[in-house]
């Protein structure tokens, strides 16, 4: 598909599980994310990779890979400037794939209206302006060399209406139409595009144990990686999620649907309603040298 592949997010959970399959697959890495500390140790742990041909960056008279690349960005302030600098470093670079994985959810569920107007920009800025901009980067390149994929990291919050989670489950609705739409498109071109839309999956910012239904990030790429290249309708390549898709779109009643939704989204917001509660009268106390403020 090309030399050079992008992930964006790469330095946790499926965006850095993507970034190790594709060093494996011999593509030269550039990782984007915010925090350059992790994006040194992650490009350093994918230089120690070796490929299917058994090399690592720079071995032997042909080496397949480059070392890898890092690009320090922070999408939820992707301005002008930060977009002109993303830019300029990969340009004249023969992009063959895309990693679109960046994204946000809320802190935990809630209702639109207690959303701060930060948390209402950033959803947005995450999720749907960071998947835009640089699939509108990159996409010229790949045209004009008539090879390509985009991969878009969605949700299976976008397959059914998301009570408490209105904002999050409407972008990344918008993210699997848009690449649904693309792939249309730019397909007779031999570019294609991909949308993903997993389930639950153990990460570091997801907070949960693995089990059956909530792979590892490695376990999930492991499956992503056999559909990279193809586009079409989104897809769920674990195969519990696929199943439980399934079910949800074709086995429930979506009034049945919306009122498990919204109770389990409702649990969860008094948890987290709790958590805050406990870390603000801890902060207090703290403030006031030990004792509770009247």
């Amino acid at each position: 598909m090309g030399k050079y592949a992008i992930v964006t997010g790469a330095t946790d959970g499926i965006g850095r599980a993507y970034a190790l399959a594709l060093a494996k697959e011999g593509m030269s890495l550039i990782l984007i994310s915010r925090t350059e500390a992790k994006l040194v140790a992650m490009a350093a742990e994918i230089d120690n990779v070796k490929d299917a041909h058994g090399k690592k960056p720079g071995q032997g008279k042909s080496p397949t890979r480059d070392k890898t690349r890092i690009i320090v960005c922070d999408y939820s302030n992707f301005d002008d400037t930060a977009r002109k600098h993303v830019a300029s470093q990969i340009s004249d670079l023969d992009i063959g794939i895309l990693v679109n994985n960046v994204g946000m959810s809320y802190r935990y569920p809630m209702y639109y209206h207690e959303l701060t107007t930060s948390e209402v920009s950033s959803i947005i800025e995450l999720n749907i302006n960071s998947t835009v901009i640089m699939t509108h980067l990159v996409l010229p390149g790949m045209v004009q060399r008539k090879r390509g994929t985009i991969l878009n990291i969605s949700s299976g919050s976008a397959l059914h209406s998301m009570p408490l989670l209105a904002e999050y489950g409407a972008a990344k609705m918008f993210i699997a139409r848009f690449s649904q739409s693309l792939d249309v498109e730019y397909k007779s071109v031999g570019v294609r595009v991909q949308c993903q839309v997993p389930f639950y999956v153990a990460t570091k910012l997801a907070k949960l144990r693995k089990s059956m239904s909530v792979p590892t990030a490695r376990e999930y790429v492991s499956m992503g990686m056999r559909s990279l290249g193809y586009g079409g309708n989104a897809v769920q390549p674990y195969w519990l999620h696929a199943i439980q898709g399934y079910i949800m779109a074709h086995c429930i009643p979506s009034f049945i649907l919306d009122v498990g939704v919204k109770r389990m989204h409702d649990g969860i917001r008094q948890r987290g309603m709790k958590k805050d509660a406990t870390a603000k009268s801890e902060e207090v106390d703290n403030n006031s040298g030990g004792k509770k403020m009247e």
